[in-house]
C-alpha cells in the first residue's frame, strides 16, 4: 500500500486494519527512513590518526560540517554495509551514515502516533544502497550506476557499482530550486501555485526538463567527470529514488540530460533471488523502480542465515 505522508489520517486507517499487531496493538514494522539532515558519506580516513579519541568527531565537524554531540553515525564499511572495526583498521575508506539524535526520537514518536511499532529503525538510504549494489552483482553489470536521492532542498548523489559505494555526494539543490523556474517559465503569479501546478500530474513538464534540471545538472556533471578522470569508468544508468509518482518523468530528464538511460530494473528475479515474493496485485508487473528502496528494506543478503520467504500478501 503507497500513502502520502500528507495523510496521517489514511495512514492510520491502514494501520488500524492491517495485520501483524502485537499485544500493544501497534502494527510491528521495520521502518525506513529519510530526515533531510541525513549523512551517508564516503570518505577516506587518516590511519596514522585512527587510533585518536577525537578523530572521528573531527571528520564530522570539519568534512561534514555537523555539530559531532547532536548528531549518532556509525562507521560502514563501503563495500557490504558491514560495521567497520577500528581495532583492525586496515583500509582507509569508510561509509558513514548517521542522522540527528532527536531526528530519531521525532521519527519514533510520529511511527508511535500512527500506531506503527518500529522493530527496527533504518536510515532508508543506506538500506537503497545496499538493494542496488546486490541488484548490481545480480545481474553482473560492469558499468556504475548514478542513484540519485532527489530531496525538496537536497539531492543525495552516489555513484555505485558491484563493489560498493563509489562516490558520496550531498547536492544543496532540490525540487524547491525548480519550483520559481516553473513560475518564471509559465508567467504563474506566485510560487505556490507554481508548486501545486509542480506536483499536480496535470501539466506535462518535459519540455522544461532542461531548465529545470540545468543547477543540478551543473553539479553532477562536476562529480562525474571527476569519477570517470580517476577509475576510467563511464557511468551506465541513472535511478531516481524518493521522487512521487507525478514527478516520475524527472528521472528520465536527467537521464537524457547526462546521456545516459534511466535504470529499467529486472525487478522479479531479483527478488525472487532473495527469497521475496510478491502475492498477486501487490504490485504492476513488473514493479516501479521507485519500491526498490521499500524491497532493500526487506531484503536479507545472506541466503544461508534461514531467513524464512516474506510473502507480501494483499489487504
Amino acid at each position: 500500500m503507497e500513502l502520502p505522508t500528507s495523510d496521517p489520517a489514511a495512514i492510520m486507517e491502514w494501520v488500524k486494519a492491517s495485520a501483524g499487531k502485537g499485544s500493544t496493538g501497534y502494527a510491528h514494522a521495520t521502518c525506513g527512513i529519510y530526515p533531510q539532515k541525513r549523512i551517508v558519506r564516503r570518505h577516506t580516513l587518516d590511519l596514522k590518526k585512527i587510533k585518536e579519541p577525537a578523530y572521528f568527531n573531527e571528520v564530522y565537524t570539519q568534512q561534514f560540517r555537523i555539530e559531532a554531540d547532536k548528531y549518532t553515525v556509525r562507521a560502514l564499511n563501503h563495500e557490504n554495509g558491514s560495521d567497520f572495526d577500528m581495532a583492525k583498521a586496515s583500509q582507509k575508506e569508510v561509509l558513514f551514515a548517521g542522522l540527528p539524535s532527536d531526528d530519531i526520537i521525532t521519527a519514533q514518536d510520529k511511527l508511535l502516533e500512527q500506531g506503527i511499532y518500529p522493530e527496527r529503525l533504518e536510515l532508508g538510504t543506506v538500506a537503497s544502497l545496499g538493494g542496488m549494489v546486490n541488484y548490481l552483482k545480480f545481474k553482473q553489470t560492469k558499468t556504475p550506476l548514478l542513484l540519485l536521492e532527489i530531496g525538496e532542498e537536497v539531492t543525495q548523489s552516489f555513484i555505485l557499482s558491484a563493489d560498493g559505494v563509489d562516490i558520496s555526494r550531498p547536492i544543496p539543490s532540490g525540487v524547491s530550486a525548480m519550483i520559481p523556474v516553473v513560475q518564471k517559465e509559465l508567467g504563474l503569479k506566485d510560487e505556490e501555485s507554481a508548486k501545486k501546478l509542480f506536483y499536480s500530474n496535470t501539466f506535462d513538464f518535459t519540455s522544461m526538463g532542461g531548465s529545470l534540471v540545468k543547477k543540478l545538472l551543473k553539479e553532477l556533471q562536476s562529480s562525474i567527470g571527476f569519477y570517470e578522470v580517476q577509475t576510467g569508468q563511464s557511468i551506465g544508468n541513472v535511478l531516481c529514488t524518493q521522487l512521487p509518482a507525478s514527478l516520475g518523468w524527472l528521472g528520465n530528464t536527467m537521464a537524457g540530460a547526462l546521456g545516459v538511460t534511466p535504470l529499467k530494473m529486472d525487478m522479479l528475479p531479483w527478488l525472487e533471488s532473495l527469497n521475496i515474493k510478491l502475492a498477486e496485485g501487490v504490485a504492476p508487473n513488473p514493479p516501479d523502480e521507485r519500491w526498490a528502496g521499500l524491497f532493500a528494506l526487506i531484503a536479507s543478503y545472506n541466503p544461508t542465515d534461514g531467513v524464512q520467504p516474506v510473502l507480501l500478501e494483499k489487504k
